[in-house]
């Protein structure tokens, strides 16, 4: 089973799963006794997910990403306005970008059992989720103020942009105004800069898709490293990680460009260490009926398929 699809049983069981939870901590057999098919049937929705839309491999490791790095892994970000809560899909980092392959990539154990806030938090959301914008020191103390490390942790989770696609808006401030200079990055490669200037000419549509990776972009693989290293990040946050004079990123983006084995083995963990973030368990919060719903309170909005809310 590919990686995106190993994620998303550790993501989707806290809350699409009806068995009764009296466990107060994460284990790799939670359902088995209450929901023995939960991967097969998780895998099965996914595959044909994957068969309709390419790009929601990685859009669900965004949407992991994003539900975890505000209030712990808890899939708050699935919840819809109603007249106690405001959803954090209208957060800055989740309007209108967060959405839920044939990917390849590594596969691992995860750790199931989570449950459900029944709070969301668009205040946090605007303030720990990454903009890309970032600087590197700005982008490591995100990390860390969640409890992830501004180093490995940081490298091996942005190599989650191997594949997957971003829209012009949010790295056009490289190709013409970088840090209000009126010119582009000087870290950009000069041929993939007049490609992107191209594609995202001043005052056009914002909202115009790209490759995150330039070289592989439907393959979980290490190109997203090697294409730092020829500067072809697409994202500051991206390059930051290569470019950033004396950091202690650089020799990270070195190793995993060179040694693909080595990065899928740190994305397991960081991948594990971030769903353990702040997790509900026990008694904890709730397993919703409706994803999108606190259970017994009604939504402002449909938000009833996953997929399509985002």
């Amino acid at each position: 089973m590919s990686s995106s699809r190993y994620l998303v049983a550790a993501v989707f069981c806290a809350f699409v799963l009806q068995g009764s939870v009296t466990q107060a901590q994460l284990s790799s057999n939670f359902y088995d006794e209450t929901c023995p098919n939960a991967s097969s049937i998780i895998q099965g929705v996914l595959v044909q997910a994957f068969q309709s839309d390419p790009r929601i491999g990685a859009s669900l490791i965004r949407l992991h990403f994003h539900d975890c790095f505000v209030q712990g892994c808890d899939a708050s970000i699935l919840l819809d306005s109603t007249d106690t809560i405001v959803s954090e899909k209208g957060a800055f980092g989740n309007n209108n970008s967060a959405r839920g392959f044939n990917s390849g990539g590594p596969s691992w154990t995860n750790l199931l059992g989570r449950r459900d806030s029944t709070t969301a938090n668009i205040t946090l959301a605007n303030e720990n989720l990454p903009a890309p914008t970032l600087t590197l020191e700005e982008l490591k103390q995100k990390f860390i103020n969640v409890g992830l490390n501004g180093d490995t942790d940081l490298v091996s989770l942005s190599g989650g942009h191997t594949f997957g696609r971003s829209q012009c808006q949010f790295f056009i401030q490289r190709l013409y105004n970088f840090n209000g200079t009126n010119q582009p990055d000087p870290t950009l490669d000069t041929t993939f800069l007049q490609a992107l200037q191209a594609l995202c000419p001043q005052g056009g549509n914002g909202s115009v898709l790209t490759n995150l990776d330039v070289s592989t972009p439907d393959t979980f693989d290490n190109n997203y490293f090697t294409n730092l290293q020829e500067n072809k990040g697409l994202l500051q946050t991206d390059q930051e990680l290569f470019s950033t004079a004396g950091a202690d990123t650089v020799d990270i983006v070195n190793l995993y460009g060179s040694n693909q084995t080595a990065f899928f083995e740190r994305f397991v963990v960081s991948m594990i260490r971030m769903g353990n973030l702040s997790v509900l368990t026990g008694s904890e919060g709730e397993i919703r009926l409706n994803c999108s719903r606190v259970n017994g309170i009604s939504s402002l909005s449909s938000g009833d398929d996953l997929v399509s809310s985002f």
